[in-house]
């Protein structure tokens, strides 16, 4: 196996793949990989030690150097982090006392002074043109020099690293999770599956590929590997085609085609013949994604292959030259007519759309009779639907308002890349009768699904995590959760910090803070703007990052004067979070006594890849309590926010309406899986964090606690997925 391929496994399992090499006493070099993992908050299992004990020295340093790079990155240590004011969080100025100070280092140097005093007679002055703002005034070594130690504290974060299994074998299972995943993989996960697909093609294969994207990412290795493709839709095609442009395969986004390769082209239109000479109906198909179609007509030239004629009519329908009435078609003119019940029987044919739709049909049913015929027919198909489907449906039916209340006063929209906004929520009530009756039953049909657990071990700490029911709704990174999943927060400092690097334009981001009562309204925030304020201090702005940039806020949590501290990362010019070569935002937590300098990588609770659509990013909220207590509540929203020049006072408003829609929004979390796994266990313990059973148990917790049974099945948030039924 490349060693290449221990990353993506590391990073996925934090298991190690038994390392090979000449047998040797390399305990000493062992113990010293321990340790230097220890700094940046991971250790080595008993297991896992005890085997790179018993292999020579130069294995082992050449095993800790591949791994300390790849858990370094997983916290963000990597890189250099710096800070604008050396002594950060101490001596932090008053903002307008710095920015007094920079204008008279401007007018004391001679090169900027006629320029500066030209703009003090206009009465504004822009910060960048100030010589001495925005760029750091000592090096990464005197920032290093004006920090003590950091103090050890039985609360900082200790990851450990376990014994895998043989390094083909854990590369082969990893593909295969990945591959045959219930749940849409994020950006990191996809482009994992990518690089195992490469060299896992020839290998056994998922038992069943019920994502799209992920057939698309398995089809293209196919393809280069000359195996038979994976295909039962005419989107299928399409959807490898943009993955073999690095393009969307989730069809979210245009994807502008390469110039395809003729092996290639006979393969997409050989495929797309067999499909609709199996099933003429999937041309209707065509009608969701019809641009897309012609434009990938125009790189294949079907006109050149007469021998597979039933591709040449996807195009033809594309076009508009040949008739395929969809079947949503159908569904909308029996609507249009007031036909509910005919509409209904229609969309047996298609499970999943009919639950998804199954709002609207209760909202146009007019008589009872109606409502019993949706809410049979959902009862009826929902064994025929995905569990993840089935459980977005039932959290969307726990949200909704019914006749009787309920919530329901804003609707927020998220769309997969993380996009939100809200509106006032004006539909229609839904019946209580058929919520009443539905909720249950579609409980019954995942329990039904779920395996027995056998002995069912449950750290208490996971309980709050929302399932993840769509991969997109989680950055990529160590310590984070699926979008409204709730965790304990800890601690008497709250430290967050972003980090870019611009690819080519000189990029400006800004971290701020802002804090809102129990209200949503504004008591106060930190931004490059406000600097300093009962609640902390800001590390200084810095406004280019062409050698990387890091910014940082400290917060002191028992003085903070609001319910919520709402982190975010603003574009004030450049780059966007999807062109920057790297950028990333994380929260510390630390007590005061710690000491330490800015970044401490063992502190490091959650670090996440900045990788969404808009110029805004809200990675989570902290929420004050009832009891006093804070905790995070996970968000990876972005919003659209303006091309230039964004700010936490611009934007409160909208970050304050968003927060009044989404934070009282109640997910499906483990803790609803983990009541219907219950019923089928033979034990159900709560772990402690001290022993573990001697015998096989399925686990579920934040981490892999070490000392279980070699038999047990383990569910942490990096496989979390897994406990979707299919």
């Amino acid at each position: 196996m490349a060693h290449r391929l221990e990353q993506p496994v590391v990073r996925h399992t934090r298991r190690l793949p038994s390392p090979t090499g000449p047998s040797g006493d390399g305990s000493v070099a062992a113990r010293r990989f321990d340790a230097a993992l220890m700094s940046v908050g991971f250790k080595l299992s008993a297991p896992l030690l005890e085997r790179l004990s018993g292999l020579s020295g130069g294995t082992v340093v050449d095993t800790a150097v591949r791994t300390l790079d790849t858990v370094r990155e997983m916290v963000g240590d990597h890189v250099r982090h710096n800070v604008y004011f050396v002594d950060f969080p101490a001596n932090v100025p008053d903002t307008f006392d710095f920015w007094m100070r920079c204008v008279t280092e401007a007018l004391a140097d001679e090169t900027a002074r006629a320029s500066t005093l030209a703009r003090l007679r206009t009465g504004v002055v822009d910060l960048l043109t100030l010589p001495s703002y925005g760029s750091y005034r000592h090096t990464y070594a005197e920032m290093l020099a004006a920090h003590d130690e950091l103090i050890a504290a039985a609360g900082d974060r200790m990851t450990v690293l376990h014994l895998g299994g043989a390094p083909d074998d854990e590369v082969t299972a990893l593909y295969l999770a990945l591959a045959g995943s219930s749940t849409p993989l994020g950006e990191e996960g996809l482009a994992d599956l990518g690089t195992l697909a490469g060299v896992c093609v020839a290998g056994p294969r998922p038992e069943a590929i019920p994502v799209r994207e992920n057939r698309a990412v398995v089809n293209r290795a196919r393809l280069g590997a000359g195996a038979d493709l994976l295909l039962d839709t005419v989107t299928d095609v399409l959807r490898l085609a943009c993955a073999l442009s690095d393009g969307d395969a989730t069809l979210q986004e245009p994807t502008r085609f390469r110039t395809l390769s003729r092996p290639v082209r006979r393969a997409l239109l050989a495929g797309l013949d067999a499909v609709v000479e199996a099933s003429p109906a999937k041309l209707a198909d065509v009608h969701a994604h019809r641009e897309a179609f012609k434009r990938l007509g125009e790189r294949l030239h079907p006109h050149e292959y007469p021998r597979w004629p039933h591709a040449a009519e996807v195009f033809a329908v594309a076009r508009g030259e040949k008739q395929a009435r969809s079947f949503d078609s159908r569904v909308e003119e029996l609507l249009g007519l007031g036909d509910v019940t005919g509409a209904v029987a229609l969309l047996k044919s298609a499970p999943g759309k009919l639950l998804r739709a199954l709002d609207r049909l209760l909202r146009a049913a007019g008589t009872e009779e109606e409502r019993d015929a949706v809410v049979a027919a959902a009862e009826e198909v929902a064994p025929r639907v995905s569990g993840r489907v089935v459980l977005a449906v039932r959290e969307h039916l726990h949200n909704r308002a019914d006749e009787e209340g309920g919530p329901g006063e804003r609707r927020v929209f998220v769309n997969r890349l993380g996009r939100a906004w809200v509106t006032p929520d004006g539909r229609a009530p839904l019946p209580a009768p058929a919520r009443r009756r539905l909720v249950p039953a579609f409980d019954a049909e995942v329990g039904r699904r779920l395996p027995d657990p056998g002995h069912l071990l449950v750290d208490p700490a996971v309980l709050d995590v929302a399932l993840p029911l769509n991969g997109r709704a989680t950055a990529a990174g160590p310590g984070v959760l699926p979008r409204g999943s709730v965790s304990a927060v800890e601690g008497e400092l709250l430290r967050f910090f972003t980090y870019w690097k611009q690819t080519s334009r000189s990029t400006d981001y800004d971290l701020s803070a802002l804090v809102l009562d129990a209200d949503y309204r504004t008591v106060t925030w930190l931004s490059y703007t406000a600097l300093r304020d009962v609640e902390g201090t800001h590390s200084g702005d810095i406004t280019d990052a062409s050698d990387g940039a890091s910014e940082f806020i400290d917060l002191r949590l028992g003085a903070v004067r609001g319910k919520y501290i709402v982190p975010q990362v603003n574009i004030y010019s450049g780059e966007g979070f999807e062109e920057v070569e790297e950028s990333f935002f994380g929260f510390m937590l630390r007590e005061a006594e710690q000491r330490g300098r800015p970044f401490e990588p063992r502190t490091v609770r959650m670090k996440s890849d900045l990788r969404g659509p808009g110029r805004v990013a809200l990675p989570l909220v902290f929420v004050r309590g009832d009891d006093g207590r804070w905790h995070a509540k996970w968000l990876h929203l972005y919003l659209k926010g303006h091309p230039s020049a964004n700010r936490v006072e611009d934007n409160r408003v909208s970050v304050a309406a968003l927060l009044r829609g989404i934070v009282d929004r109640e997910h499906l979390t483990v803790r609803h899986l983990t009541g219907l796994l219950a019923d089928r266990a033979t034990a159900v313990t709560s772990w402690d964090g001290e022993e573990v059973p001697d015998g096989p148990v399925t686990y579920i917790g934040l981490e892999r606690p070490e000392g279980l049974h070699p038999d047990s099945r383990v569910l942490t948030p990096g496989n979390l997925r897994d406990l979707i039924p299919s």
